[in-house]
C-alpha cells in the first residue's frame, strides 16, 4: 500500500527518494520514466510526490543538485585546510572529483541519455548544471588566488586555469560515460602534471 512522504526535507529521506528515482531513470531511460513509475518505486502516491516535486524533470534536477552538493561539501572542507599548499589542494580536489564521478556513474549515464534522447530542451539542463557548478568554480578560483598571492603559483589568468581544470573533468566524464571505463583514476597523472605546470619555477 502506498504511503505519504513524511518530512521529505530531511536529507536521509530525500536522498532515499532520489536514489530510487535514479534507479527508475537508469532502467527506463529519461523519456520512458514517468512520475507514476517514480512514485511506485518509492511506494508513495503520485499526489504525495507532487507535494515536493513538480514533475520528473524536477526530480532529475534534485538528483544533480544532491550529487554536486556532496562534492562541494567535501572540497570546501579541503580548500579551507591551511596545512597544505594550493598545488596539493588542487591535486587532492581533482582526485576527490574523479572518485565522486566514478561513484556516480549512473547519474552521469542518465544525464547523457537525457541530453541524447530527451525532447526537453538541453538548454534548460545546461542551465541547471552551470548553475550548480558555479560554486565549484569559485572554490577553485579561491585556491588559485591564494596560490598566486603566496607566490607558490605563477601569475596566470584565473579563468583560463579554471577552464583547464574543468576541461580535464569533462574529459574524465567522457572516458567514464562514452568509453565505459571501469575507472578514471588512471587520469590522475595527467591532472597532476597540468596542475604542477601552474607552479612558480624554483
Amino acid at each position: 500500500m502506498s504511503r505519504t512522504i513524511e518530512n521529505i526535507e530531511s536529507n536521509e529521506k530525500l536522498c532515499g527518494v532520489l536514489k530510487s528515482a535514479l534507479d527508475v531513470f537508469e532502467e527506463e531511460g529519461f523519456e520512458n520514466t514517468t512520475f507514476q513509475k517514480i512514485a511506485d518505486r518509492v511506494n508513495v502516491t503520485r499526489t504525495s510526490l507532487y507535494q515536493y516535486f513538480k514533475n520528473k524533470l524536477d526530480v532529475f534536477h534534485h538528483c544533480i543538485k544532491i550529487f554536486l552538493k556532496d562534492i562541494e561539501t567535501t572540497i570546501t572542507a579541503l580548500s579551507a585546510d591551511a596545512g597544505i599548499t594550493s598545488i596539493e589542494k588542487l591535486i587532492r580536489l581533482m582526485r576527490i572529483i574523479l572518485e565522486c564521478l566514478e561513484e556516480n556513474r549512473r547519474l552521469l549515464n542518465v544525464i547523457l541519455d537525457f541530453l541524447t534522447h530527451s525532447k526537453i530542451s538541453s538548454e534548460e539542463m545546461n542551465y541547471h548544471i552551470r548553475r550548480r557548478t558555479i560554486r565549484l568554480r569559485h572554490i577553485f578560483a579561491g585556491i588559485i588566488i591564494d596560490g598566486m598571492n603566496s607566490g607558490e603559483m605563477r601569475r596566470l589568468d584565473i579563468g583560463t586555469v579554471g577552464g583547464i581544470l574543468f576541461s580535464l573533468i569533462q574529459a574524465a566524464i567522457f572516458e567514464l560515460v562514452i568509453f565505459k571505463r571501469e575507472t578514471i583514476l588512471w587520469m590522475m597523472p595527467l591532472f597532476e602534471a597540468n596542475i604542477r605546470a601552474f607552479q612558480t619555477p624554483k
